[in-house]
């Protein structure tokens, strides 16, 4: 009687490519509307967290939102803008 060895290949996950959310620095909108509505539009981030975003935006004319998956990434960005908000998206290095 034989023993048979089965050799499965092996998988190798590959992590899906991360992007970041930016947002810019704008002149119109209240600084309450921008810390509003980046709460709405990622329900996760806190009021603080939301703070920090707007403020790195007004002093440094950007702001990271968040780093996820670009359909993610898209789906923000995409709402952002049609709230008034200037945001864009780069790939996470």
């Amino acid at each position: 009687m034989s023993v048979e060895t089965i050799i499965k290949p092996s998988t190798v996950r590959k992590l899906a490519p991360r992007y970041r959310v930016l947002l810019h620095n704008d002149d119109f909108n209240p600084m309450e509307y921008v810390v509003q509505t980046l709460m709405q539009t990622v329900p996760s981030l806190t009021q603080p967290q939301a703070v920090n975003i707007m403020m790195e935006a007004h002093t440094n004319g950007l702001g990271l939102v968040i780093t996820c998956a670009l359909e993610h990434a898209e789906f923000y960005c995409e709402t952002l803008n049609n709230h008034g908000l200037t945001s864009t998206i780069e790939p996470d290095e």
